[in-house]
């Protein structure tokens, strides 16, 4: 079994991660690093640590999930590699890609395992995308555009999250899923070009992008803004035969948050009324209809980092694909300077 410390129980610590680590056989959720009280109804083993210094001196602990603010968690990183532990870091890694590029090697030479938080491609509304794309309905995909919209006019009641800083800004927070989603279907883009924007009133950090990816004769666009309050479709690819369009955004967070766990039935399953649509031809009929969406599944996050701590198993998210990540943000970032 491997033990794990957390550090931070914010939205990531306690509602994204903490329920998989609490429910999945290979891990025993020893500590958390919070001020908070932690809840002894769904945590009883669980204790309360002050300092993630102590998580380092712990021997018993194999791997430390850091969950604190973005522009933290190099340092913690690299503190916790230097101490012989494995780590999951909440996305983005770092904030420049040498830093990034530090931490891999430095773990390699240390023979430990770093995870990166994509929870995303695990999301019911990206696996079936990639179900989609992969089954050949499609025939070859021309275009794929990606939106990961909210409305959300009012700051972020976290301050630290709307200060400029390493790692802040929504280029970073969400842009991060969106671009990991792409080089996971596509690999690495031709080109890069992109455009970040400020629109919420008093913002003082990025809070919008748009995002062209070139893939040749594939054209990926990414697009996210914090000021959309009727939202579109959130994935429209086009290919050679038809189109798949798929509305609404995976429901595991709504589903922890409100206290469904991973282990309970209906769990990241969402209405059959946001199933997604298709319109495509097979050997010269027209076909249209709707495509039953998967369960979202995180689980298989956790259950692939066990696999590659305990057994050296092949990671699902590999370094090259969170470097080439990193590089793209950065590339749109000394674009916008």
């Amino acid at each position: 079994m491997i033990n794990v410390g957390l550090i931070g129980f914010g939205l990531s610590g306690k509602y994204l991660q903490a329920p998989f680590f609490q429910t999945n056989p290979n891990f025993n959720l020893k500590s958390i690093v919070t001020s908070q009280e932690i809840p002894k109804h769904l945590f009883p083993e669980t204790q309360r640590v002050d300092t993630y210094e102590t998580l380092l001196e712990d021997t018993s602990i194999h791997l430390i999930s850091i969950c604190s603010p973005s522009n933290t968690h190099f340092e913690y990183a690299k503190k916790c590699l230097e101490a012989g532990k494995n780590i999951l870091i909440e996305k983005p890694i770092t904030a420049h890609l040498h830093e990034a590029e530090e931490l891999f090697r430095l773990a390699e030479a240390l023979n430990l395992k770093i995870c990166v938080f994509q929870n995303r491609r695990f999301d019911s509304d990206f696996m079936t995308v990639k179900s989609v794309i992969e089954s050949g309905v499609l025939g070859e995909i021309i275009s794929y555009e990606a939106h990961f919209d909210r409305y959300k006019p009012i700051l972020n009641a976290k301050k630290w999250k709307e200060v400029v800083a390493p790692a802040n800004g929504i280029l970073y927070d969400l842009g991060s899923h969106l671009i990991d989603q792409s080089i996971y279907l596509f690999g690495k883009p031709n080109k890069v070009f992109g455009e970040v924007f400020t629109q919420r009133a008093g913002s003082e950090i990025d809070d919008a992008f748009d995002i062209i990816l070139d893939y040749g004769k594939l054209r990926v666009t990414l697009k996210s803004s914090l000021m959309v309050k009727d939202q579109g479709p959130k994935y429209v690819i086009n290919g050679t035969l038809g189109t798949y369009t798929k509305y609404g955004l995976d429901i595991q967070e709504d589903h922890l948050v409100a206290g469904l766990w991973p282990n309970q039935a209906g769990f990241g399953f969402e209405p059959k009324a946001m199933d997604g649509s298709v319109k495509t031809n097979i050997n010269g009929v027209e076909i249209s209809g709707k495509v039953e969406t998967k369960g979202g599944n995180w689980g298989h996050l956790f259950d692939n980092l066990a696999d590659v701590i305990t057994n050296n198993a092949e990671p699902i998210i590999k370094p090259e694909q969170i470097l080439e990540q990193i590089n793209i943000i950065e590339k749109i970032k000394k674009a916008e300077n």
